[in-house]
């Protein structure tokens, strides 16, 4: 898999850890920023690795900010994007088989490297099952398409 990865200032320094990790697996990363612990903004972030997802150039994204939180509301601003923060990794799994989530976030306060790297390991092995799901995943796309 081909990921986008971001981060604001403080995911930085778990996004490389993360980064590292995902390649160890046999995947690309292509870094998006930020590229230090120089305080800055945690939107851009979101938005611009939202937007390589949903240009299909990327088959999936990685965010970190402090909780997960502001920089996954931000990528799902973007049309195509079900962007979803999780702390553990059942609901990471579950997250792509059910809502075919494109985007995993977490916060780097909230959870430790072992932790992220077993949240990314279970989005990353898991597969969008469809079949029941397929409809509500349908709806979910319905209302970004109406906005």
């Amino acid at each position: 898999m081909k990921l986008a990865i971001g981060s604001d200032h403080v995911g930085w320094e778990l996004k490389q850890e993360i980064s590292d990790y995902i390649q160890s697996l046999g995947h690309e990363t292509v870094d998006f920023g930020a590229y230090s612990s120089e305080r800055t903004d945690y939107p851009k972030y979101g938005k611009k690795v939202a937007e390589e997802v949903a240009s299909g150039q990327f088959d999936g994204g990685v965010l970190i900010c402090g909780t997960g939180v502001g920089i996954s509301i931000s990528a799902n601003k973007v049309k195509g994007i079900r962007a979803v923060v999780c702390s553990e990794p059942y609901t990471a799994k579950l997250s792509k088989q059910h809502n075919n989530t494109n985007i995993v976030a977490f916060g780097s306060r909230v959870v430790g490297v072992d932790l992220a790297k077993m949240i990314v390991k279970e989005w990353l092995e898991a597969s969008y099952e469809g079949g029941r799901h397929a409809k509500r995943v349908d709806m979910i796309d319905e209302i970004a398409s109406k906005e």
